[in-house]
């Protein structure tokens, strides 16, 4: 192999960097998100066995206790998305780091055949990437649809503990937030 074979091969092994990269921030935040629910989850699981010691059977405590239980149902399928995501985004990583020493190790095969390996580890990795995307973007509907149920919620509480006309007063502000009455 000649010098500009080899200054080649090493620039085309720096390209997929530009993609390890990218699977490396999508690992970090996709980790603090998976952090940040299960740290909900044992808040809320703090407060639904709190509750459950008190024994109080009012029904605003079990309209709590459902929407905690609701709540912590969401949480639990988010939870599974990112842990999908991650294994999907290392998985990713992987690919990427392989096609970088695939593209090392391929020239000096001298066999053209082995030029595929590359471009194929490539493509698994641009795939992996890809579908980790997809989840993100499921998880994020899900975590969506939580804040719009815990909202909810708020909205039932506060109007019952305020003034009528308070909460009339104010009624229009709130309806923008709100998905129904």
């Amino acid at each position: 192999m000649d010098k500009e074979a080899a200054i080649a091969v090493l620039t085309a092994m720096i390209t997929p960097a530009v993609l390890i990269s990218a699977c490396g921030s999508m690992i970090l935040s996709t980790s603090s998100r998976l952090g940040r629910v299960v740290d909900r989850v044992r808040s809320l699981s703090d407060r639904l066995e709190a509750m459950t010691e008190r024994d109080e059977r009012g029904p605003a405590q079990i309209e709590k206790q459902a929407a905690i239980f609701q709540q912590l149902d969401k949480l639990t399928s988010r939870s599974r998305i990112l842990q999908r995501c991650m294994v999907v985004f290392y998985m990713s990583l992987g690919m990427f780091v392989a096609t970088s020493v695939a593209i090392g190790i391929v020239p000096f095969t001298g066999n053209q055949r082995y030029n595929m390996i590359p471009v194929a580890l490539g493509l698994a990795g641009a795939c992996f990437l890809f579908y980790g995307s997809v989840l993100l973007i499921l998880e994020a509907r899900l975590a969506l649809s939580t804040i719009h149920a815990e909202m909810d919620f708020i909205w039932r509480q506060s109007k019952r503990a305020t003034p009528a006309e308070i909460v009339e007063q104010h009624k229009p502000h709130f309806v923008h937030f709100r998905r129904h009455e």
